[in-house]
């Protein structure tokens, strides 16, 4: 067999992840039932087929034509003849200078197989890498003003996984092993071991072996080792152990026994090898390929035209080569072709599975106790709360959360008791009933009680991974949202962090752009999208939503001052500040509305009148730009009245002072409202003499609305406050859980400015990335 085949066909098993046939879970399963066929192929059907493509050059074969010119040479030589005077061995010379070298072709093609599958794989995905000239790539362009392009861009992000969790595998006989972890303080997801305390693969002291239904289960647990032992050292006390030291597994343990040699390591057993695969620590970014046939299809095409097809070859060449070139590059697409397919098939089997609708395994509401008492049925409710009364788990967590054994009563409400009484439970209308403490019948029942679900439900928590879950949300929340702000993994390489936060650039950019592609159907025309963010990733940030959404306004990089000491383990500067990239997302100017004034600029509203709560601001433009000479239709006179400042557009006996808008210098400035809108909101302007002896116009700058609330202002691009800072969000989960269970949480102030300047009244906000990583909650909250 040719070495070209050879390269070919192991490459072509590494791609099918044929070394893996003994394992039998997750994606290897799917490979296994297309194992059969696709071995087939390579052993059986492909040398065939290639060579089914040059049938028709056999007779043209050089191979042959040399051995018949050999055989002519020989006989010449027999007969005492010269023999290159024979007529035969000049007409076989002819014909050899015109034949065709069909094993050359066929080498040609499993080279040119080889060389593209090659360049487009790369650690179990398929990346276009369209090399136009050595050292010259081109990309897909369709006449974008703009094109953003990565190396996964046409992949979904699925995860990144640092460990099997369980692993499962054939031993020869066809009988089947299990790796489990019977406890485990596992890496779930993205999220990474906190303060350096690495975990390690440790077979259990206690029936590390189980056999159930037939089946080998070896159990591990996964914790801190405390002597720190290696990972390599403890697989060699766990295959010593499972080989030699535990009885009554003797038929199991002589196939795990079974010799797998390797050149570094020739005692190497069965067992050995898979706990060493199970063990590794192997991190991978997973992808999978949207269309992976119609990806590989086109960049076949494009490397056969610009690798294979040379058209100076075509214009010199005679007609039958021209024919033979012509059949080399239909087999190479015909062989390539069939590959694909089997690759797509593989492909498309494990995209139909992420995108699947997924189950909810589990739904809980919590519920105000004040609910349950407005609930109509008195029987329902009495009964509702005499099992809320009877329900130990319930009236513990209250204990925890509230400290409701605190409550002492008097002569109107009573004091805490146990059981709890429903009076106290009446007492206290905002403690929150937990469903996850009551069975399905309580569950079933109060929600049967409720008339309205949908309406009276004001929040939602999904946890689950963030693409699932607003897929999830999809049908039925699509163009609710007002607004969303997301707190993704900034890619700072730091790996202290509880969550993955080293991507590659490109992996980062798949991983936002898939759920940044999930939640655009939930949004509405004039959504605006808030992202917590520093300067790793704010550059491919901005052009990735704004692939997403052409018409996408980048309002501005808001400077939140996060840590007002600085960073000090920043390489060249303390930073004390990130970004939240503030976007308009569709381009709509309503996207961001203006917010509550905050108590220190409140209290600027010193002087108040029976209208309320106002401050005197200057009618007069103080913009030195704008004067007399430009706006001509704001400069006029006003006139005081002295003794109490009211002021009028016409002299009369009491209002007799006239006040021009002249600056300090003396000259001619105007007005910042027309002579008609003065006229309109003439009460509202007053009249005050400064210590110079200058009268001056002031309106009155109300701190409440017509309908009361108080007065808003455009959102600032500096946010200095203190309640936004990390150490307020570290104290508030410290409050919450006693600790500090994770680093950096963002402190719910934050989270509420975004939502009040991006959300409207009787709308829908939306957290997503909220726990890190792929694994991070979808917070819903309804206004």
């Amino acid at each position: 067999m040719s070495q070209n085949l050879e390269k070919l066909k192991a490459l072509l098993a590494e791609l099918f992840q044929l070394d893996q046939a003994e394992l039998d879970f997750g994606i290897y399963r799917i490979m296994n039932t297309k194992r059969e066929e696709i071995t087939r192929f390579l052993d059986r059907d492909l040398l065939p087929q290639v060579r089914e493509a040059f049938k028709d050059y056999e007779s043209e074969n050089r191979a042959g034509i040399e051995e018949e010119l050999r055989e002519a040479l020989r006989q010449a030589k027999e007969l005492g003849v010269d023999p290159e005077q024979s007529q035969k061995v000049k007409d076989l010379r002819a014909k050899l200078s015109q034949a065709v070298d069909v094993t050359a072709l066929e080498q040609e093609v499993f080279s040119h197989l080889y060389n593209f599958f090659r360049r487009y794989y790369s650690e179990g995905d398929f990346i276009s890498q369209r090399r136009y000239k050595e050292g010259v790539y081109a990309i897909p362009y369709e006449g974008e003003e703009v094109k953003l392009y990565w190396a996964n861009h046409d992949q979904y992000y699925i995860k990144t996984s640092e460990n099997f969790r369980d692993y499962t595998f054939k031993l020869p006989s066809g009988k089947r092993v299990h790796f489990k972890l019977v406890e485990a303080d596992t890496e779930k997801d993205n999220n990474r071991a906190q303060n350096g305390n690495e975990r390690r693969f440790i077979l259990t002291q206690e029936q590390p072996l189980v056999e159930e239904n037939g089946e080998l289960v070896i159990r591990f647990e996964y914790r801190p080792h405390p002597d720190k032992a290696k990972q390599a050292d403890l697989n060699a006390a766990a295959v010593d152990r499972i080989l030699n030291r535990i009885t009554g597994f003797d038929e199991w343990r002589r196939e795990l026994a079974s010799s797998r040699p390797t050149e570094k390591n020739a005692n190497r057993t069965l067992l050995e090898k898979h706990l060493t695969d199970y063990t590794a620590r192997n991190t991978f970014d997973y992808f999978i390929h949207k269309d992976l046939g119609g990806f590989l299809r086109r960049e076949l095409d494009f490397y056969i035209k610009n690798e294979v097809m040379h058209l100076d070859d075509i214009e010199s060449e005679t007609a039958p080569r021209v024919e033979q070139y012509l059949s080399k590059i239909k087999a190479i697409r015909r062989i390539a072709h069939k590959i694909i397919d089997f690759l797509a098939q593989i492909e498309n089997f494990q995209k139909k599975l992420w995108l699947k609708k997924k189950f909810v395994v589990e739904t809980q509401y919590c519920i105000t106790l004040d609910r349950i008492f407005a609930i109509e049925d008195k029987q329902t409710r009495d009964w509702l709360v005499d099992q809320i009364t009877k329900n130990d788990a319930q009236r513990e967590e209250w204990v925890q959360l509230f400290a409701i054994d605190e409550i002492k009563g008097d002569l109107v409400t009573p004091g805490y008791s146990t059981p709890l009484t429903p009076a106290f439970l009446k007492a206290h209308p905002t403690l929150v009933l937990d469903t996850r403490h009551f069975d399905e019948t309580l569950r079933l029942r109060l929600l049967a009680a409720i008339p309205d679900l949908d309406e009276e439900t004001d929040g939602l928590l999904i946890m689950g991974e963030n693409f699932q879950a607003m897929s999830l949300l999809a049908p039925r929340f699509a163009g609710s949202f007002d607004c969303a702000y997301i707190d993704p993994p900034y890619n700072t390489g730091n790996d202290a962090f509880i969550y993955k936060d080293s991507y590659r650039d490109s992996s980062w950019i798949t991983f936002i752009d898939g759920r940044l592609e999930a939640f655009l159907p939930l949004a509405r025309n004039d959504a605006a999208l808030f992202v917590s963010i520093d300067d790793n990733e704010v550059g491919n940030l901005v052009n990735l939503v704004k692939n997403h959404s052409p018409s996408a306004v980048l309002v501005t990089l808001v400077a939140a001052q996060l840590n007002p000491r600085g960073r000090t383990l920043d390489k060249y500067l303390a930073k004390t500040h990130e970004y939240v990239a503030t976007f308009a997302l569709f381009g709509a100017p309503d996207a961001i509305h203006e917010v509550t004034k905050s108590e220190e600029a409140q209290a600027e509203y010193c002087e108040s009148d029976d209208k309320g709560p106002f401050r005197l601001l200057e009618l007069r433009n103080r913009n030195p730009v704008f004067t007399r000479a430009n706006r001509p239709n704001l400069f006029y006179p006003f006139f005081a009245d002295p003794s109490c400042g009211t002021v009028r557009l016409e002299r009369d006996a009491i209002h007799r002072v006239e006040i021009l808008p002249r600056n300090s210098r003396g000259e001619d400035g105007c007005w910042t409202w027309g002579k008609d809108k003065a006229q309109e909101n003439i009460d509202e302007l007053v009249a005050r003499q400064a210590r110079t002896g200058a009268w001056r116009v002031f309106r009155k700058d109300r701190l409440h609305s017509e309908q009361g609330e108080v007065a808003t202002t455009k959102a600032k691009s500096i946010w200095l406050d203190k309640e936004i800072n990390n150490e307020n969000g570290k104290e508030l989960v410290g409050d919450l859980f006693g600790q500090a269970v994770f680093d950096f949480p963002k402190p719910v102030a934050l989270v509420e400015r975004c939502a009040e300047i991006g959300m409207a009244k009787g709308g829908y906000f939306i957290d997503f990335f909220a726990g890190s990583g792929t694994s991070g909650h979808a917070l819903l909250n309804m206004n």
